[in-house]
């Protein structure tokens, strides 16, 4: 529906709840502003209820039979959402998985560094991936880079688990290595 220069009339707010005069069905099944239930109201005596308290008439479960009212203040409740996914935000843990790439001429030196590289990501709670590229003729010779990874696999056995054995995807082989139990709860 458009008002009278066609713009849209606004029936929800940002975050997508109806509030006072957005509400627009008959009646609603209407909970006080201390929590208890009032019953099934017409939404005009639920709005004046609301406005009688200086407080707002919050739709909070649209899809019920007759949608449920709670009478709150707004401006509060959108603060308290808003702290709880904040909080949920800081709680979620976000995997991080780092990538060292090897070749199979790759020489021991640049192969040592790598891996104490790699130890120290496992010691720090992230997930690994050790990637063997193959260029030009060298995939002819795939055993170099195995013997490779085989060597890494050993080397990091200490400091995290096996995730995901050698695989194939394309001109590349790769591991992944997780960080040991323990390491996690650091």
């Amino acid at each position: 529906m458009n008002n009278r220069r066609g713009r849209p009339i606004r029936n929800r707010n940002s975050d997508g709840t109806r509030t006072n005069e957005m509400i627009r069905v008959p009646e609603v099944r209407l909970i006080g502003e201390d929590g208890a239930q009032i019953g099934v109201v017409e939404t005009r005596r639920a709005l004046e209820m609301a406005r009688d308290v200086r407080l707002d008439l919050v739709e909070v479960s649209p899809n019920a039979k007759p949608p449920v009212c709670r009478i709150m203040d707004y401006g509060k409740y959108r603060f308290e959402q808003a702290k709880k996914a904040r909080a949920a935000r800081q709680r979620q843990h976000v995997v991080r998985v780092k990538e060292i790439k090897l070749h199979p001429k790759t020489a021991s030196n640049d192969y040592n560094y790598r891996m104490k590289q790699a130890i120290g990501f496992l010691e720090s709670g992230q997930k690994v991936r050790i990637v063997m590229q193959f260029r030009g003729r060298e995939m002819a010779h795939q055993d170099f880079g195995k013997h490779l990874l085989d060597q890494a696999k050993i080397d990091l056995a200490e400091a995290g688990e096996l995730e995901s054995d050698a695989r194939p995807e394309g001109n590349i082989l790769s591991l992944v290595f997780g960080p040991k139990k323990s390491a996690k709860n650091k």
